[in-house]
């Protein structure tokens, strides 16, 4: 079975960067602080400030009302995991991510994931150099979704039993793209309610993809979870399954229904 590779873990100090804090986001934030080495330098961004109707899905309190997402989620976590966490208040397209290490994508729309990988474009290097990287792309319905796995625009590269390159999330499932921001849409009302406990399970799922990466024993790239069904499905990185990501193929196999965050 093939591993993703994870030296960019074995020097004094690597980065995670969570973009987007809120129903998923502001959960994974908190699962690396709680599991990750200090070595493990963290970055939030997200550029939305916190409502009250925010308070019921999503890791905040009435305490942190009218403050950025990122800002209040760093000032937390840093005073309660006693941790430097970083925090930006400006869109991922503002953002220099700083790699090598982890992205973790906790959005909700086509063109902020647009942006992440934009910024990561051209990083991946030939395995020789020892710094690849990853982008970890979670997203969900009403009580459903999935998390995707990758970090270039092209051809997966594996040797022996490692893997250093797999086409990005939005090679994989290209549909995540065309999503509109919420603030385009015409009514919130109009949006389907998520479930109570969805973003909770698709950050115990993203910390555990993290978490994995970081240790060598991941070897996804893909999963998919269905709450209705109770299902959880892996899809493994081989270069099988690599490849028909890249022929256009593994799309058929897999749910059609819009995804969130």
């Amino acid at each position: 079975m093939y591993k993703l590779d994870n030296r960019f873990a074995g020097g004094h100090s690597f980065n995670i960067t969570v973009v987007g804090c809120g129903g998923t986001g502001g959960f994974v934030a908190e699962g690396l602080c709680r599991l990750l080495p200090e070595k493990a330098r963290l970055m939030l961004i997200d550029h939305d400030r916190v409502e009250e109707r925010n308070l019921v899905r999503q890791n905040f309190s009435a305490a942190d009302l009218g403050e950025f997402k990122s800002t209040a989620l760093a000032r937390r976590l840093s005073r309660e995991f006693r941790r430097p966490v970083a925090y930006l208040t400006l869109p991922v397209a503002f953002a220099e991510i700083c790699l090598p290490g982890l992205v973790v994508g906790c959005v909700d729309n086509g063109p902020a994931r647009k942006d992440i990988a934009q910024n990561l474009r051209g990083f991946v290097p030939h395995p020789a150099l020892g710094y690849v990287s990853w982008w970890v792309d979670a997203g969900n319905g009403e009580n459903y979704g999935q998390v995707l796995i990758g970090n270039r625009d092209g051809t997966a590269i594996f040797e022996d039993k490692d893997c250093f390159a797999l086409p990005h999330p939005a090679m994989q499932r290209p549909e995540i793209l065309q999503q509109a921001p919420l603030a385009s849409q015409l009514d919130c009302a109009q949006i389907a309610e998520q479930g109570l406990t969805i973003n909770q399970v698709m950050a115990a799922l993203t910390v555990e993809v993290c978490w994995r990466i970081v240790e060598g024993s991941c070897s996804w790239m893909q999963l998919y979870v269905d709450m209705e069904k109770g299902t959880l499905q892996p899809v493994y990185a081989t270069p099988e399954a690599a490849g028909q990501v890249i022929r256009g193929k593994k799309r058929r196999i897999y749910p059609e229904r819009s995804r969130r965050r």
